[in-house]
């Protein structure tokens, strides 16, 4: 019988506005039939079509969003932690590959291996990272609305020019990141 392998990534780690999304996804026993790779190489017309080519082949999905908030009273080490444990406690599988070197501790009867580079090697994980990067695409955009300054459209919420530019006249949001803003105003303003 074959072994059931839950991949595991995030998107917004790095980010100086918005919030973190992780997603675990499980494939379907049938292939993708799409040539995949880390999904920070593709753009977003590519990263989407791939995600709805998964929710059409009925591929297990999860999802997890850790607001700005939580991770301003957090830290991002944390809540990065919290929302990959979340997953795991949440989905069936017989084993989790996640992204990264993250330190998970013990996860009652779960099978976990963290991998660093597996966003680039080990399908099912690149999949949860190009799940996870169109969600918060999607929450960005929508967040762009509220605050056009920022253009989080285009950025993502991460720390671009125009952004850091936008700060220094605008201030920040109830969506920035308080310790991400105060280390990128310092070094952009050198």
């Amino acid at each position: 019988m074959k072994k059931i392998v839950c991949g595991i990534d995030e998107a917004g780690r790095g980010a100086m506005a918005g919030p973190l999304v992780a997603a675990a996804v499980i494939l379907p026993s049938r292939p993708l039939k799409i040539k995949i790779r880390d999904g920070k190489l593709l753009s977003a017309r590519i990263r989407q079509k791939i995600y709805r080519r998964l929710k059409k082949m009925k591929a297990e999905i999860a999802i997890e969003v850790v607001s700005s908030r939580k991770i301003n009273n957090r830290g991002i080490q944390r809540a990065n932690r919290m929302a990959m444990r979340s997953l795991i406690k949440r989905v069936e599988a017989d084993r989790f590959i996640v992204d990264g070197n993250i330190k998970l501790g013990r996860i009652a009867g779960k099978r976990v291996k963290t991998l660093v580079d597996a966003d680039a090697t080990v399908p099912e994980v690149i999949l949860a990272g190009i799940v996870a990067k169109v969600e918060r695409d999607k929450i960005m955009r929508a967040l762009h609305k509220q605050f056009p300054l920022y253009n989080w459209k285009r950025n993502a919420g991460y720390g671009t020019k125009q952004h850091l530019e936008a700060l220094k006249i605008h201030s920040t949001t109830i969506y920035h990141r308080s310790i991400f803003v105060t280390t990128a105003l310092r070094y952009h303003t050198k």
